[in-house]
């Protein structure tokens, strides 16, 4: 499945011609983004003295802002990135400053709090999917543009560590505050770099629809396996440390998780790989459920936080090899709304293997309950294999060690 042949360094992804410029605007933008659901949350809590009502109002700020990703990412596909970008970012900005405001203080009415949350929700900048687009366009190596979405995938995760380390270092409100500063202020930088002109405007060649059914649905199912995976895992990983008595060692697990992500990431993105993005999914949404199902059933609190571990080296992976197959399959002109897809797909699957787990975990005996979450992803995988040799834009998936070496 891979090649012999050594891969070239991360540096080498940085040093494509704007890329750091662009990459650091995208990352100060999407930084936002691991701040404002603690701080939103914490600060509707305060100013309704009431964490169910928090809690309400602030699903309606995830359920917009997930639902309406494709359409917003479709706005930069058919406007271009200069345009698109600053449209969606000033509007979102402007709510949660108007949010920070009006949490400042108790007694703020409820349908203030929801229309803003719900505004918000709805102009959230696609800044993610504008990244890997810009990626896609910026290297057109396919080798060396898996080693960007791997460090893209990696990176962002590394954001949503830091992000809520933040939200609780500073007074809630001044966390929605702090996040439209920095979602403002990175979005307009990434719309003012040279690599946003690769974005243009254009009129959309395929419907939406046709866009679902290409092969760039496999990709947003098997995020969403991965998604069910994520949702469940934290719920669980208490539930194992507390029923072991050893609950403080759940904050070491998680971090465990993290870390392995972020090594798996960075190791996957150095492999030049023979068989073709979409190619790979399955093998590693098997591996998953496997290590996931496997890792339930663990006698002891280190052999468990050892599976965590262990299952933390394929999230990074899956992640970055489903954004490289759905850039890989979408048709012309949609790339952007392709890997929001992916997005969409991987909160939707967390949303529902949250909630899932919060309904099995006082119910079920907590190994079932593991290998239940391992379902998804290995149900999933059966459906992950490409039906074709070429993708959506009709050139051929040739092995990724036989693509170009230089830059066109």
């Amino acid at each position: 499945m891979s090649s012999p042949r050594p891969a070239a360094s991360y540096a080498a992804v940085l040093r494509v011609p704007h890329a750091r410029r662009t990459f650091a605007a995208a990352l100060l933008g999407r930084l936002s983004y691991g701040i404002v659901s603690l701080s939103l949350l914490l600060s509707l809590a305060a100013a309704t003295g009431s964490y169910a009502v928090a809690g309400m109002i602030t699903t309606v700020f995830a359920a917009t802002s997930v639902v309406l990703g494709p359409a917003r990412a479709g706005l930069i596909d058919r406007w271009g990135a200069r345009r698109a970008l600053p449209a969606l970012a000033t509007p979102y900005a402007v709510a949660l400053t108007a949010l920070c405001l009006a949490t400042w203080r108790p007694g703020a009415p409820l349908w203030l709090l929801t229309f803003l949350s719900a505004a918000a929700g709805t102009l959230t900048p696609p800044l993610g999917p504008t990244m890997r687009a810009l990626w896609s366009a910026l290297v057109p190596d396919k080798r060396l543009l898996q080693r960007a979405f791997s460090l893209d995938t990696v990176a962002e995760e590394g954001l949503f560590m830091t992000g809520p380390l933040i939200a609780v270092a500073v007074r809630p409100a001044l966390g929605l505050a702090l996040s439209a500063g920095l979602v403002l202020i990175g979005t307009l930088a990434l719309a003012a770099s040279p690599a946003a002109k690769l974005l243009t405007a254009r009129e959309p060649s395929v419907p939406a629809a046709r866009l679902r059914s290409a092969g760039v649905r496999k990709a947003a199912y098997a995020a969403a396996g991965l998604g069910c995976c994520l949702g469940a895992l934290e719920l669980y990983v208490v539930a194992f440390t507390d029923h072991h008595d050893r609950a403080s060692a759940a904050g070491w697990i998680l971090a465990a998780h993290a870390a392995g992500s972020a090594i798996g990431g960075l190791l996957y993105g150095r492999i030049a790989w023979r068989r073709p993005a979409a190619g790979r999914l399955p093998y590693l949404l098997a591996a998953l459920a496997l290590l996931f199902a496997l890792t339930g059933a663990a006698p002891t609190v280190v052999l468990f936080a050892l599976g965590i571990a262990a299952a933390g080296t394929i999230v990074s992976p899956t992640m970055a090899t489903a954004y490289l197959a759905a850039d890989e399959l979408a048709p012309p002109g949609t790339a952007t709304r392709a890997t929001a897809w992916v997005n969409t797909g991987v909160n939707a699957g967390s949303s529902l293997g949250s909630g899932t787990a919060g309904l099995l975990v006082d119910r079920l005996p907590l190994p079932l309950c593991f290998l239940l979450a391992a379902a998804p992803p290995l149900l999933l995988a059966l459906g992950a294999y490409p039906r074709s040799g070429r993708d959506a834009r009709g050139r051929s998936e040739a092995p990724l060690a036989k693509a170009s070496e230089g830059r066109a």
